[in-house]
């Protein structure tokens, strides 16, 4: 039969609850409760900081961004904050992957690096959480001749 030392077993201390894994102490669980932060919060802020970057023309895929036109000219309704980012949420850290389409003729090198920074500062300024990667995919390029086309449809449509 062998013994177990008494300070490795039983409940955890409030000193214990408060530290994050790596010891360092946790906004979001500390010996007065927890915070627990939803999945669609940290995508709001992650979209709306990604937009936020001058390059970015929109987040999502074709077909997200093709609905998001369709929803826009719905009275009443807008486009999700949400469109073209998908979040994994734990109880301290946060991963976050990105579709978006640039702008024609800026450095995608610079602006990946320009978005994750703001969605990165953003998201652990608003909510607490260790933000562990930021993946971003860009899925297209806006050229200055797709507003052209654009308007030559809406015209024939009108």
């Amino acid at each position: 039969m062998s013994m177990t030392n008494p300070s490795t077993t039983g409940s955890s201390t409030s000193e214990e609850v408060s530290k994050t894994g790596s010891g360092v102490p946790s906004k979001l669980q500390t010996s007065k409760g927890n915070t627990t932060i939803a999945d669609s919060v940290v995508q709001k802020i992650a979209g709306v900081s990604a937009r936020e970057v001058s390059g970015v023309y929109a987040l999502g895929g074709g077909t997200a961004r093709t609905i998001g036109a369709i929803r826009e000219r719905i009275p009443g309704s807008s486009q999700s904050a949400g469109q073209g980012v998908a979040v994994e949420v734990g109880e301290r850290q946060a991963a976050i992957d990105l579709d978006i389409v640039t702008e024609y003729g800026v450095p995608i090198v610079d602006l990946s690096r320009a978005v994750r920074r703001n969605v990165i500062e953003s998201v652990e300024g608003m909510t607490g959480l260790e933000v562990t990667e930021v993946n971003v995919s860009v899925n297209d390029i806006h050229l200055p001749t797709d507003d052209d086309h654009q308007e030559e449809r809406e015209r024939r449509v009108e």
